[in-house]
């Protein structure tokens, strides 16, 4: 399944958003959906007896509900796939055709979010753009940051130009979404925790990160401002076609894009990835409780941002420019690049 968070006015505060299911072209409202499919489906309500909202309306609650939450979806996912679209774009606020709906980040509000440093060939790219090489403890450990729960956006959402830097890039990642708590997790037991995948564009302000990290200490400021999700989040068993390995070794064949303006300027795939998620997994839940909603990055890919492909291939971001990441089975994430109100055109 592919599960959005949406809202119908592109003016709903950003904390705002319900959960909602892909249907070919259609949107289904989760907790409508849970409703409709109650009163025609003896199974499904007898999984939720007296639920007044049989689903939830949001994706992280979906998350948090855990297994019974997601057997009630699947029901109601599949009687409304044997109904005519006509009579579920009749119900009353349960399906929206697509283009009509405005994306937010499938999980708009994180508990955290983990970006790793998990591609080899970019490290070793963007490092020898500085004369330097990977370090050697890089092979060592799946290394992370903590990046900005309150500053995301979804697909086809205006990323403002972040007004203290010259040289804003794009970073082509993919994300995992944590569905269920744990600590102390084996690798080999790992991708069983996550409830679905997404793009993400860990845009970066190069300039002032390289300021920052010059004291040993971020990023931060060089990441904070916009990080984006979307443009849905892809359960495990829709990537089942793509899956190379198992356990710790879980990988996707999946081709990985960037362009900006339509130029193509990043390939890669993501089974080249060296640390695997079910790596990270083990890592970030070393020590520490893992809870449903929380995001781990994998990192840029190889030839995943304009900080490795230099300036005579491309200039950095400018205002009017429009990224689009593209991940075979998890879609395409789109962003055009605003001023922000104290940034000149």
């Amino acid at each position: 399944m592919k599960l959005v968070t949406y809202v119908l006015d592109a003016n709903t505060p950003r904390e705002g958003g319900r959960a909602g299911v892909l249907l070919n072209d259609l949107i289904l409202d989760l907790a409508t959906l849970g409703r409709w499919a109650a009163a025609r489906e003896a199974a499904f309500a007898r999984l939720s007896p007296g639920s007044e909202a049989s689903l939830p309306s949001t994706l992280l609650a979906l998350l948090q509900e855990g297994a019974s939450a997601w057997e009630r979806l699947r029901i109601a996912f599949a009687l409304a796939s044997q109904t005519e679209p006509a009579h579920l774009q009749s119900q009353e606020g349960l399906a929206f055709p697509l283009e009509q709906v405005h994306l937010r980040p499938p999980i708009p509000t994180p508990p955290t979010i983990r970006d790793f440093f998990a591609f080899e060939a970019h490290v070793r790219n963007a490092r020898a753009r500085s004369g330097l090489e990977v370090p050697p403890q890089w092979y060592q450990i799946p290394v992370f940051y903590f990046s900005n729960t309150s500053a995301l956006y979804g697909h086809d959402e205006a990323i403002p130009y972040p007004r203290l830097s010259q040289a804003l890039d794009y970073e082509l990642e993919m994300a995992a979404v944590i569905g269920r708590e744990g600590q102390d997790i084996a690798a080999e037991q790992a991708a069983d925790y996550i409830a679905g995948y997404t793009i993400m564009n860990d845009w970066s302000a190069r300039d002032l990160q390289l300021q920052e990290m010059a004291v040993q200490l971020g990023p931060a400021k060089g990441k904070d401002f916009a990080t984006s999700f979307g443009p849905w989040l892809v359960t495990p068993d829709e990537l089942q076609p793509y899956r190379r390995g198992s356990g710790a070794d879980e990988r996707f064949d999946l081709p990985m894009r960037a362009r900006v303006n339509g130029v193509l300027l990043t390939e890669a795939n993501f089974q080249e990835i060296y640390y695997t998620f079910p790596h990270m997994i083990e890592r970030a839940s070393q020590h520490v409780r893992l809870r449903p909603g929380d995001i781990l990055g994998s990192g840029t890919c190889g030839g995943g941002c304009l900080l490795e492909l230099g300036q005579e291939r491309h200039r950095w971001l400018s205002v009017g420019d429009v990224v689009e990441l593209e991940i075979a089975g998890l879609g395409l994430l789109r962003n055009s690049i605003v001023a922000s109100p104290h940034h000149p055109e």
